[in-house]
């Protein structure tokens, strides 16, 4: 099947990997320009392009997906589906309609739940059990398109979106061979999404990353393993910005003592106690700003941290 694929970052190369090794043609790989990053602000590719340099498959990266000239230059290339994962512009109606068999994105939820750009965090942070992937028929809305088939996948008490987000990427590849096949086939019948049921999954910002120690315990975890790895947890100690990369729920072992919310209430060779709404939680391992990831007894040992110190927002 002549497919056009487009996407950006690492989680659509492995479906893009997926379609070379099942025996597609792909007619041209769409992805975001090269962008600066890191010292000396250097020019660096998408990982999707890294991935069609490898295969030498043309690469186009458009400013803007709209620009005519480049609409033409996707007709001549006459693909019978356009394959959309992860690429990160709105794509206008006249490339929507221009593949005889549409344009299908594959997307890291069951629809219509977590409709939007963070997906895979925002299953987490909400402590969702199960998640999963679907593939659907773009239209013009958000991620509202008809679905063509689901899978979907248990998420594990201490899974990060890391974690995660690696498992999804290989069932996303899966289910688009596997949607590609059936479409072939005339087995799929596109199934339209209940938008009463329809959740959503925002783009993370700062205020999305800062930790509010009033909730319960389960909750900072969730919101912790969610921001794992990317862009990280985080809270303020002594003045000092800190990202919270592991917890533990298990038991406190103090003795039951009037505490306040963000207060350090105990500490030992595994890290230390934090209460929180409803319970202390055990931090394990973090990251003071400017510093490299280390454990939390470390971290006690180095700063002379100890207890009745208090984590919060930099107004406390």
């Amino acid at each position: 099947m002549g497919i056009v694929f487009m996407g950006t970052p690492q989680f659509a190369v492995e479906t893009l990997e997926q379609l070379i090794q099942a025996g597609h043609q792909i007619l041209g790989v769409v992805t975001q320009p090269d962008r600066p990053k890191g010292r000396g602000s250097k020019l660096n590719p998408t990982p999707v392009k890294v991935k069609a340099d490898e295969y030498g498959l043309p690469v186009y990266q458009p400013e803007k997906i709209r620009d005519p000239i480049f609409i033409q230059k996707l007709a001549d290339l006459k693909p019978e589906v356009i394959v959309v994962v992860a690429y990160g512009q709105i794509l206008p109606k006249e490339i929507l309609e221009l593949p005889p068999l549409g344009c299908i994105n594959v997307h890291a939820s069951l629809l219509p739940k977590y409709r939007g750009a963070a997906p895979i965090h925002w299953s987490i942070i909400n402590g969702e059990k199960e998640t999963g992937v679907t593939t659907m028929l773009m239209d013009q809305g958000l991620d509202t398109g008809n679905m063509l088939l689901k899978t979907s996948v248990e998420i594990g008490s201490s899974e990060t979106t890391g974690e995660l987000h690696d498992k999804l990427a290989v069932l996303g590849g899966q289910l688009l061979i596997e949607t590609l096949s059936m479409m072939a086939k005339g087995e799929i019948t596109p199934q339209a999404q209940d938008d009463g049921q329809a959740t959503y999954a925002p783009l993370l910002n700062k205020e999305h990353e800062l930790i509010n120690w009033q909730k319960k315990a389960q909750d900072i975890q969730n919101l912790i393993r969610g921001m794992n790895p990317w862009p990280g947890a985080y809270s303020f100690l002594m003045g000092t910005r800190l990202k919270i990369w592991e917890t533990s729920l298990q038991d406190y072992p103090g003795f039951p003592k009037s505490s306040l919310v963000g207060e350090i209430v105990y500490h030992d060779d595994q890290g230390f106690w934090v209460q929180t709404g409803d319970k202390p939680i055990l931090i394990t391992k973090l990251q003071p700003a400017g510093k490299n990831i280390m454990t939390a007894n470390s971290f006690v040992n180095g700063y002379g941290i100890s207890r009745g110190h208090f984590l919060g927002d930099n107004n406390e």
